[in-house]
Order: structure tokens, then sequence, then C-alpha cells
């Protein structure tokens, strides 16, 4: 059966040794340095209590997605221990959730751990929590970073789960950033134009499957996805003040009201680009309940220079929606994907081929260039030939400095779409363009035969020494 929440998900982790916990940490600066510093590694879930200022029991979690072990254990699979595993049955796991969707709507329920404190009026105070400033150039507190934005589209009655940074501008008011076209914003801004206040729940504590499937760009409604992983349906509650579909298993939900022609500056906060983003007028979010376990736990998921919190998870999810959309397209001989995490989110995409034809290697660039999984932030795509691992940055860079020509095999496709918070766009601007290079670091294709032999010793040399040499084996 299915971890249903996030404290058993806990227990699960901590069978696997994989917590380390932090006791009367700083909610300002102290618990965002400590999740920076743990960045350069692989690093467990940080746990956070006794939070200067709160409670025991008001808790803060981060990390939550950062290994093979915990993916596989909140996608419900069997424990995968590398990148690698999970990459190979991730595209085909994808295919499945989303043709299997449909069985698995939300199942709406009257009561569940999230009602167990219920705050209205003057009660409503989001610094009831431990909400960190992260980093130092941030301008507030930012209670979003790890959650999922619920909000419905009026025509349709389509539900979305996406994640949006949210500040905590005072105790009833939070700021929502959106780039152009995301779901969110297309919703409120159906209602705006309606002369309406649109509304909106935010779960900022929860299972981490929530946090997963909400900054990822699933073609099925985000509930019935996550029912199809877990194999059985999402329980949520119709939240009172919204009529929203909030988690029933949820740690902490914050419901209220976005005005239409009501924004206050927002930012700076530090971004997934490792650079702060600068003040802008941004959507408010009036609250009006808010909705909390005992002992409550926030989950964070702080974005800043590459590796952060959730990176690895992106990667794996993009690299495998990609690989389905070559699949989709007809391209053959796709041999490994990998959406790189060092430059951020989607930024350099790498592909490695078994080269059939002719221009084989041009056609996988461009659609990688375009694709719906990468194409808001990518600018960059490498295609390698089958021998290279697409996981391996020293593998990919070894075949771009010899397998390519500059001036033959690298490619700009200029004014495409571009990331808001993409550093290189000066701001202000209306038109958030960038370009995108695709580069050929395959064997030349007419003459690939030609090419001169790699300096490797063969499998049956290697099978011969090993043999001989115990000490050897494990290499």
């Amino acid at each position: 059966m299915a971890i249903d929440d996030l404290r058993n998900w806990l227990k699960e982790v901590d069978k696997m040794g994989e917590i380390e916990r932090f006791d009367g940490a700083d909610w300002n600066l102290e618990v965002g340095c400590i999740v920076e510093l743990y960045r350069e590694k692989t690093p467990p879930v940080l746990l956070f209590d006794n939070i200067k200022g709160y409670p025991k029991g008001y808790r803060v979690v981060c990390s939550v997605l950062e290994t093979p072990t915990r993916m596989s254990l909140t996608l419900n699979l069997p424990p995968c221990h590398s990148i690698s595993q999970l990459l190979e049955i991730m595209p085909g796991k994808i295919s499945e959730w989303t043709a299997k969707s449909k069985e698995f709507p939300p199942e709406v329920v009257d009561t569940g751990p999230i009602l167990e404190n219920v705050h209205s009026g003057d009660e409503v105070d989001l610094f009831e929590f431990p909400v960190p400033k992260w980093h130092e150039i941030d301008g507030g507190r930012y209670i979003g970073t790890g959650h999922a934005v619920i909000t419905q589209d009026p025509d349709t009655g389509e539900v979305n789960l996406g994640t949006y940074r949210v500040v905590a501008h005072d105790k009833k008011t939070t700021g929502i950033f959106m780039d152009t076209g995301r779901h969110a914003g297309l919703h409120i801004q159906k209602y705006h134009e309606r002369g309406q206040a649109a509304p909106v729940a935010m779960s900022v504590g929860h299972h981490p499957l929530v946090l997963g499937i909400a900054c990822q760009p699933v073609v099925v409604p985000e509930y019935n996805f996550m029912g199809a992983i877990r194999g059985e349906p999402i329980k949520v509650i119709k939240e009172e003040v919204t009529g929203l579909p909030i988690p029933a298993d949820s740690e902490i939900v914050l419901a209220g009201w976005c005005p239409p022609g009501k924004t206050k500056t927002e930012g700076c906060f530090g971004e997934w680009t490792g650079y702060a983003s600068g003040q802008r007028l941004a959507p408010v979010i009036e609250v009006e309940r808010i909705y909390h376990r005992n002992e409550p736990i926030l989950v964070g998921a702080p974005p800043g220079r590459s590796p952060y919190d959730t990176v690895r998870w992106s990667a794996l999810f993009r690299s495998s929606l990609l690989y389905n959309e070559f699949i989709a397209t007809g391209v053959s001989d796709v041999k490994g994907i990998w959406v790189n995490e060092a430059g951020g989110s989607c930024t350099i995409v790498i592909v490695s081929i078994k080269q059939r034809y002719a221009g084989h290697a041009k056609r996988a660039a461009l659609i990688a260039s375009q694709s719906q999984a990468t194409s808001y932030a990518n600018k960059y795509v490498i295609v390698v030939d089958e021998d290279i691992d697409p996981t391996n940055i020293n593998e990919v860079l070894w075949a771009m400095a010899q397998r390519s020509d500059p001036e033959k095999d690298i490619d700009i496709i200029r004014r495409t779409r571009g990331a808001e918070l993409d550093p290189m766009i000066r701001k202000p601007t209306k038109a958030f363009f960038n370009s995108k290079a695709i580069i050929d670091a395959c064997k030349p294709y007419e003459w690939m035969d030609e090419f001169p032999p790699e300096v490797k010793a063969s499998p049956e040399l290697v099978a011969r020494v090993k043999q001989k040499w115990d000490k050897l084996t494990k290499l």
C-alpha cells in the first residue's frame, strides 16, 4: 500500500538512515544556510525542530526528493539506488500513469488530519509557522517554496496544482509570482476578466509526491496522476471558503482569494538560476482560512545555485517526459536523455543516439530544443553517440571536445521562448526571448566508420585482468 502522508513517509526515510535533525536553528537565514551547505553533496532529509521563537513540534523539512531511494519511495516504486536505474523505468511508468489517470479521480471525503486545527478571521496568522527567510538577498519570508498552489478553471472546472513562489507579506496576505502562461495565472486571469476574485488554496506541507507532481509539466490533472502513481485515489476535502479540493492528509493549507487589480511589490528572491530575481508587482492572495495538523510540518524547497532542492527530481521527470516525446514523434534509436541539473532547471539537455541516417543528430536536437518538457528555459542541446552516458558530464564534454567542429556542428536558433527569470534577459521587458544552441557532438555521419579508434581496454582484457587481481573486482 502506498504511503499516505508526510509523517509516514518520514518514518520510512528514517529507517533508511537518510534524515539529519537540527534542533534550535533560527528561521532567519540559518535554516536556509544549512540547506545550502548540504547542496554540494547528495543531502539527507533535513528536519528542523525547536526553531527559534516557535514551539517544539512546529517543524520545517527540506531536501525531501534528493536521492534515488527517496524518489522511488515517493513514486511507490521498488527501491532504486541510482538515477540510471530510475531513467530506465520512468518513461514507461509516466506513460502508464498517464494512461491510467482517468481511473483515479480524487476522492472527496468529509474529514482528514488537515482539519485538526482551523483558523479564521483574527486567528489567521501566516507567521504561526516558522516560515524561513531563505537567502540573505530575499525581500521577505517565503512560505511557498515546497508547496502546491491549487486553482480551478472557471469555464471547465479543471483543477490544477502548480508550484510558484509565495511570499508571506503579513499575517493574512501572500504575494505570488508566476511565469507567463502558467495554469494558475490563466485561471486567475479568467476570474479577473469577469471582475471576480479568484479562489486560491495553497498546500505548504504534505507528502513529497504533492510537491513532486505540482512542479512538473504533466499532461493530465495532477490529482489523477498522483492517484495513478499510488494506485488509489487521493483523498481531498472540499475547502469551505473557496470550494477548492485540498489534500485531506496535508500538514498546512492556506485558502483565500486573489482580488482583481490588487498587487504588491514582491522580491527579491534567490531563484533556480543561482541569481536573485528583482522586485516586481505581483498579485496578492488574501488568506481567509488556515488549516493545519497538530505539530505541523512546513515543506521547504528553496531554489538557488544548482544543485538545489527538487532539481534532480525535475531532471529525472523532464528527461523521461522528453524521451516519450521522441517516441511520439518517431525519432528512432534514442539511447538516453539527461536534462543536466548543473545549469539549473532544464537549461542543458543531452541526448544520446545511435546514428542511423544523415541528419539524425540534427533532427533530435531540434525536437529537444522545442520540447514541452524543457523549452521554456532550455539554452543548450547536446547530441552525443550511443557510447556516451548523457548523465556523465565528463563524457559529454569529452565528446564535445573531440567529436565536434564548432564551425560545422553548432547552430543557433534565435528568438525562442525564454524564462522570465533568466538573468541574461535584461529587465524590464515585455518579450522574454532567448536563443538556443544545438551542438552535434556525434562522430561525423559521413565517415564515422573511419573515426580513430578509442583508447580503451577491451571488455575481454578487463575481464581477464580482474580475474587475476581480486582487488580490482570492485572497480
